[in-house]
């Protein structure tokens, strides 16, 4: 006669399965597993042995504040001979006693996040699900363990800002395993509006990445919701912080999570990009932050960036803008809305831009789709399309009210850039987003993508002159330097032009700021097959009170050749360097034992430093926060700002040590040293 188990007390074995299941560095003292995988409970029986003809076991999962059998949140199911993996399951696996492991297992579909587990009537345990990227029935699943190393446990990485003739690499603390992360990020899509509405139905979405992404895409920045960061992109910060500030994203995931869901002040791309990533690696979906350098935003869909400048080369603000670079996140995952040809990275952007189905929100999009020109697919191709391949056009104001239009070579989509697998060094992934300039498939994806501006234009090159701009290597914050026009006659006969050669601060959006220095020739003289190089300098006494956080200048050639009526124009962004952070670890750098950071940086500008102060961060190695020290006294020109800053690591492994520089003149300077740990 079939008899219910009568069960005393349990262990939920969180070491053993949270070691199996990869979610171990979340610590043990809560019960985390992926689906798809099973995990193990011991039971300890009051009265009589478990007796497998006779013994049963009801069993009921539940997830959400309303689960129900019709939304899947809801599962009741008993004791089965074996485990089966493709639906909810449980098996004793253990020999007949009074002590008995109990095998149970989800399915590689079933929604993530809180679940209660009844057993029986008496048993009732709490878990966490999550997505399983390990598994191969599962969505999001990957078959490459380095890459399972990198783009879901890392708990740092680097992000690429600068210019795409410089790309500059910044050191991220990702710290999806820190004390209290996962739970943060389950809020956060417990916040969602669409979990206010409906949450039935919300957590019965949340099986699915391709919802999970989008979700957190709207979720990631406060524009329409109870978001996590107010985005903001121009001076002053008043009642938050500068975006410079952030060296991870625990401490905004924190402070939103602890100020009752009140947006972290403030964020830009990068950081709404990074954020997202945390997020998603917490959940288990693999993910990555992507840079576009020269990235077009396109407000009106028709694929063309149209720029305005004045008669000096200085561009007069219009909403559509080509951002310096630009971070976005790619999240790995199947798409069964498409061909299997579009499983696989999907672009996501959380930074608030356009609205999508009424949201602020962008993606995902499948990568494939982007450079195939596919803009029909979900979600939201157009837009991401736009930020690779739209065409820039550009026209002349004048004074008198007329406009002309101008031959310039801007191309957007730049150096598309992320972190390579298992290094530090930036990985070119352009080629996954768009074919080779000029060739065939190119120009079959442009007819896909009715992208007719680049169909139908002719070379707008001016075949008789030619103009770039020049730069020195040697361009450091602090210094004095010369950059160049340089006009190329191509022709046969002398040329006479007027060469406008002006530098504006900028912001990485493309805002512009106070003039750097500027020069107006009215009668610049090029002889034939001949090239004329005119410098421009730039000196820190005029740049350096205009300069933003961001360390950009941009430069701009206009040359009008006087017998052709045309105008050129040459535009350059170039990114000032700032000076090197270094760092020497003090001690032998061992889990759980107190280590020294001596971190010195050499003053680089002609002008006393003061209120200086570092401070330091890392996974797993401050803590989830940041540690500061002030420095004593001002540092003069050339000298060191210096100081000696202690943490105690709690684990194993590689980790880097992100650090920040701040003054009243030098502003979140930052560096990162790899700092191996042992046991």
């Amino acid at each position: 006669m079939a008899q219910g188990l009568n069960i005393e007390r349990w262990n939920l074995e969180c070491e053993f399965n949270n070691m199996d299941h990869r979610t171990d560095l979340n610590g043990v003292d809560s019960l985390i597993v992926r689906r798809g995988q099973p995990f193990t409970i011991s039971l300890y029986l009051c009265s009589g042995d478990y007796q497998p003809e006779f013994s049963t076991l009801e069993c009921t999962a539940e997830t959400g504040p309303q689960p129900s059998e019709k939304y899947s949140t809801r599962v009741s199911f008993g004791l089965s001979a074996h485990i089966d993996t493709s639906r909810w399951s449980a098996a004793i696996t253990s020999p007949p006693g009074d002590m008995v492991a109990l095998s149970v297992c989800s399915p590689p579909d079933a929604p993530i996040g809180r679940y209660t587990l009844t057993l029986g009537r008496s048993g009732r345990v709490e878990f966490i699900l999550l997505f399983n990227p390990w598994c191969p029935g599962d969505a999001v699943y990957m078959d490459n363990e380095q890459s399972l190393a990198e783009y879901v446990l890392s708990q740092d990485g680097i992000i690429f800002q600068g210019s795409y003739k410089y790309p500059i690499s910044t050191a991220w603390n990702f710290g999806q395993f820190e004390s209290g992360i996962l739970d943060v990020c389950l809020r956060i899509l417990d916040m969602n509006p669409k979990c206010l509405r409906n949450p039935g139905k919300d957590c019965s979405g949340r099986r699915n990445p391709i919802y999970v992404s989008r979700v957190l895409s709207a979720m990631v920045n406060c524009n329409d919701d109870k978001g996590v960061i107010l985005g903001k992109w121009t001076d002053g910060y008043e009642g938050g912080v500068s975006p410079m500030f952030w060296k991870g994203s625990v401490e905004i995931l924190r402070n939103w999570d602890t100020q009752a869901c009140q947006p972290v002040r403030y964020g830009q791309c990068w950081v709404f990009a990074a954020v997202a990533c945390t997020i998603s690696r917490a959940l288990g979906i693999p993910c990555r932050v992507i840079t576009n350098y020269l990235s077009a935003h396109d407000s009106n869909n028709n694929l063309v960036i149209e720029r305005y400048i004045n008669e000096n080369g200085d561009l007069v603000q219009s909403r559509e803008m080509i951002w310096n670079y630009h971070c976005w996140v790619e999240g790995w995952m199947t798409r069964p809305d498409l061909k299997p040809e579009f499983n696989g990275w999907q672009a996501s952007d959380p930074t608030p831009q356009e609205k999508s189905e009424g949201v602020y929100c962008c993606g995902p999009v499948p990568v494939r789709a982007i450079k195939e020109g596919e803009l029909t697919f979900k979600y939201d191709a157009p837009f991401v399309y736009a930020e690779v391949n739209a065409d820039v056009l550009t026209t002349m104001k004048k004074k008198d009210g007329s406009t002309s239009k101008v031959t310039t070579t801007t191309v957007v989509g730049q150096k598309i850039s992320t972190k390579k697998v298992g290094s530090d060094t930036r990985e070119d992934i352009t080629h996954l987003y768009k074919y080779p300039e000029g060739s065939d498939e190119e120009r079959e994806a442009f007819k896909k993508a009715n992208h007719q501006n680049k169909l139908l234009q002719e070379q707008q090159q001016n075949q008789g002159l030619h103009l770039t701009i020049k730069v020195t290597s040697d361009m450091r914050k602090g210094c004095d330097f010369d950059v160049f026009a340089v006009v190329t006659n191509n022709t046969q006969s002398e040329k006479k032009c007027r060469l406008a050669f002006g530098s504006r601060a900028m912001s990485y959006n493309g805002v512009l700021g106070e003039n750097c220095g500027f020069k107006d020739l009215l009668n610049v003289e090029v002889s034939p097959g001949a090239e004329k190089r005119v410098p421009l300098r730039l000196n820190y006494s005029k740049y350096g009170g205009v300069l933003t956080e961001d360390n950009l200048i941009r430069l701009a050639a206009l040359l009008l050749d006087y017998s052709a009526r045309e105008h050129i124009l040459a535009v350059r962004n170039i990114v000032l360097e700032n000076p090197e952070i270094k760092v020497r670890i003090l001690g032998e750098p061992k889990e759980n034992r107190k280590l020294a950071a001596e971190i010195t940086l050499k003053n680089p500008l002609p002008e006393s430093l003061e209120d200086c102060c570092f401070s330091i961060e890392g996974a797993n190695l401050t803590g989830g926060h940041a540690i500061s020290e002030r420095v004593d006294s001002s540092v003069g020109p050339g000298e060191d700002a210096k100081v000696k800053i202690y943490f105690t690591p709690n684990h194993f492994g590689m980790r880097k040590l992100m650090v920040d520089f701040d003054s009243n003149k030098l502003c979140h300077v930052k560096g990162y040293r790899n700092v191996i740990i042992g046991k």
